[in-house]
Order: structure tokens, then sequence, then C-alpha cells
């Protein structure tokens, strides 16, 4: 990939919290535009502070970190805020205000640009309705418009919060565990909506998922994410069990064992169990 063509670029990151937690540790890797990439990985390898980074809301300690060939590292105040208005984030808690219509809480996205008085506004009087609408039809449920949004089923308030992400126009879209708090039968559902979204508008998607087999399905690179370490970074056929068994070795079904989309440990698929566990 030309300097053009990379979305982001990390050189040996690292990030300690207060108290010497060390979060992760040398994490370097090139995303190109347009990519899709999942990261995998048990629960407390690294994932959400990476992504936390990534969407430019949390400072590595070390190394560099470049988002669109800019570097992030002396970036404050407007030009930081632009940035990050570059970057739209699906978090696994929907991050909506039940008690307000679905419209409000779509058209949340423009706040980035709006002014204040506008913003203020468009709480009485919604602005920019037809981009809420149009954003709404594309993740399949335009009906909802003037919905009270906490009427709504957790799948569907999910894609709200997508929708939301859509009216932010962003150029990356980072989905956070996008799918754990929604039933998982809808999971698969969500996780093709944001790939066919992502595809069809050329934006770069970057995913962290707690099951194996919906990374291994929808994505052509899958990232394993260990004790704030890249493990691996491969396209899903060269993803073996044992390497699964490898970076998910000591942890429990509940901390995310190479978990299946239902959350329960795979006993048949390419995801089999890892040694010792029940």
């Amino acid at each position: 990939m030309g300097p053009a063509d990379v979305m982001y670029e990390l050189a040996g990151i690292r990030k300690v919290f207060d108290g010497g937690d060390v979060a992760l540790d040398d994490v370097s890797l090139a995303v190109g535009r347009g990519e899709r990439v999942a990261f995998v990985g048990p629960s407390g390898a690294g994932k959400t502070t990476l992504f936390r980074i990534l969407n430019l809301t949390l400072r590595p300690t070390a190394g560099t970190l470049r988002v669109g060939g800019i570097d992030v590292a002396g970036l404050s105040g407007i030009a930081l805020r632009a940035l990050r208005r570059q970057v739209g984030t699906v978090y696994q808690q929907h991050n909506l205000v039940g008690r307000l219509r679905v419209v409000h809480n779509v058209l949340a996205g423009h706040l980035g640009r709006w002014p204040t008085a506008r913003a203020l506004l468009s709480l009485a009087w919604p602005q920019h309705v037809a981009s809420a609408g149009e954003a709404l039809a594309r993740v399949g449920i335009a009906e909802k418009l003037y919905a009270r949004t906490d009427t709504l089923s957790g799948g569907q308030q999910q894609r709200v919060a997508i929708a939301r992400v859509l009216v932010q126009g962003p150029d990356v879209i980072l989905g956070d565990e996008p799918v754990s708090s929604v039933d998982p039968s809808l999971a698969a559902g969500i996780v093709r909506l944001l790939r066919d979204i992502a595809e069809a508008t050329g934006k770069t998607l970057l995913m962290n998922l707690h099951s194996v087999d919906l990374a291994l399905e929808f994505f052509p690179r899958i990232v394993g994410v260990r004790q704030g370490r890249i493990a691996f970074d491969l396209p899903p056929g060269k993803v073996t069990p044992e390497l699964l068994a490898t970076l998910y070795a000591g942890a429990t079904a509940e901390e995310g064992a190479v978990p299946g989309s239902d959350g329960v440990l795979p006993t048949s698929r390419v995801c089999r169990p890892v040694p010792g566990l029940k």
C-alpha cells in the first residue's frame, strides 16, 4: 500500500494506565482505506483500549499513530476534533437517549459539526430530517423515524446507533463489540449490515468481536490480540484451531474463550474448544 492508500498506521503503540497496568505493548499494523478487519481475543486482551486509541479518545503512552496520513501526536483543539469526526464508533451499549424520538438520536450524528444554537434548536424542531430518514432506510427501519427510542427492541436500537454513525459521515466505522448486547439470533444480521454498508460506501470497517465465528464469516482479515500484543494477522482461511487455542488459552467461556455467535463454546466447528475448558 502507498501512503495515500493507508487509513491507519500504528508503529510501536504502547499504552500504560495509572498504576502501571500495561494495556498495549508494541502494537504495529497498517489498515488500508476501505479495508475490513476483525479483531478477536479474550476479554482483557486490550482490544477496547486499542479501539479507543483508533477513535482518538485515548492517547497512546508511546509509539506513532497516523490516521489518513496525519500524525495525531501533535493534534489538539479544532484539528483533533475534525479528525475525530472522520471516525464513527458503534459501541456495545447503544448510548441512545431512550425518552427521545429516534429522529433526535440519529441527528446527534451531526453534533460534531453543528453550532450549539442549531443543536439546541434541533431538540425542539429536528433539523435536516431527510438525512436521518435516509440513514434509517439504509439500516432497514425507516418507519421508526418518529418512534420513541425506548420502545424499540435491542436490535432496532443498535440499528439506530448505526444510523447515527452514517449521519456523521465518517471515513472509518469502528465496531467495539457492537453485537454483544443484542440477541445472538440478530448478531449476524447486524454484522452483515455493517459489512454491506462499508462495502457499498467504501468506508474502512474495523470490528472488535466476541464471536470468532462472525469474524471468520464476514471479514477477509483477522487480527488476534492477546495480552496487549498482536498474536496474528491473517486471512480467515489461515486462522487455524491451533492458533485460536493458543490465543484463548487460559480463558473461561465467560471471558471469551473461542465463543461462537451464540456465546457458547463450539464443539464441532472450526473454533474448537480450548483444551482443558469445560
